[in-house]
C-alpha cells in the first residue's frame, strides 16, 4: 500500500487540476493554484526531486484528472512467457507501456511486442484489469490501471528493440529479476494461471 503523504498528494494534486480546468472564478482559480503548489511541496518534502522536475512529471497536465493507462502484452508459447529487459533499470518485464491516443489496448499491445521484443503476434483477449495501488509495486505519484492482454505469435524473430536490451522465453519457475515498477511476480504467475486455464474469467482490481 502507498504511503498516506503520497496518497494525499496525488488527491489534492487531482482536486486541483479538475479545479483548474473547469472553475470560470478567478478567486477559484487562485485556490486551485495554491492546492497543485500544496501538492508539489508534499512531494518535495518526502522525495529527493527538485521541486521544478515534480512538476514536470506530477502536476503538468490539464483537464479532468484521470487514471495512467499501462497496457502489458502477454505472450506464450510452448507454456513459456515472453518477458523483455527494460534498458532504463536491467530488469524484465512484460512488453508494453503507457496507452497511446489513437490505439486500442489491443492495438497497444501488439505494437509493443514488435517494438520490444521483435515477434508478430495478434491480441486475443483481456485477461486481467489491476490497480496498481492494489498490488506490491513501488510507490508512484501516478494513478495506474494496468491491461494485460493475451497475445498469439504469428511471426518475426525474438529480439529487443530501442528500450530493450534483450527478449527471452522463461517458464513458471525461471523467473528473472523483474522490473517491479512494471509488473510483480504473483500478477506472472497469475498469468500463467490463466493460460493454463482459459476458461477463467477477466481479472478486476
Amino acid at each position: 500500500m502507498s504511503a498516506k503523504w503520497l496518497e494525499w498528494a496525488k488527491q489534492i494534486q487531482a482536486i486541483s487540476q479538475i479545479g483548474l480546468a473547469y472553475s470560470k472564478d478567478v478567486y477559484d482559480l487562485e485556490r486551485y493554484e495554491m492546492l497543485r503548489d500544496l501538492s508539489l511541496e508534499i512531494m518535495s518534502e518526502y522525495t529527493d526531486l527538485h521541486r521544478e522536475k515534480i512538476r514536470d512529471l506530477f502536476a503538468n497536465e490539464t483537464g479532468y484528472a484521470t487514471p495512467k493507462v499501462d497496457i502489458r502484452a502477454v505472450v506464450f508459447r510452448e507454456g513459456k512467457l515472453v518477458l523483455v529487459r527494460e534498458k532504463l533499470d536491467g530488469y524484465w518485464a512484460l512488453p508494453g507501456g503507457w496507452a497511446d491516443i489513437g490505439l486500442s489496448p489491443s492495438e497497444v499491445a501488439v505494437k509493443e511486442v514488435k517494438e520490444e521484443a521483435g515477434l508478430e503476434v495478434k491480441a486475443d483477449r483481456l485477461l486481467a484489469v489491476f490497480d496498481k495501488k492494489f498490488h506490491d509495486h513501488p510507490e508512484s505519484p501516478y494513478h495506474v490501471y494496468k491491461f494485460f492482454v493475451l497475445c498469439t505469435v504469428t511471426g518475426g524473430e525474438i529480439q529487443g528493440g530501442l528500450e530493450t536490451s534483450e527478449a527471452a522465453f522463461f517458464g513458471k519457475e525461471e523467473l528473472p529479476e523483474l522490473s517491479a515498477e512494471r509488473n510483480t511476480k504473483a500478477q506472472l504467475l497469475t498469468m500463467f494461471e490463466m493460460c493454463e486455464d482459459p476458461g477463467r474469467p477477466v481479472l478486476l482490481d
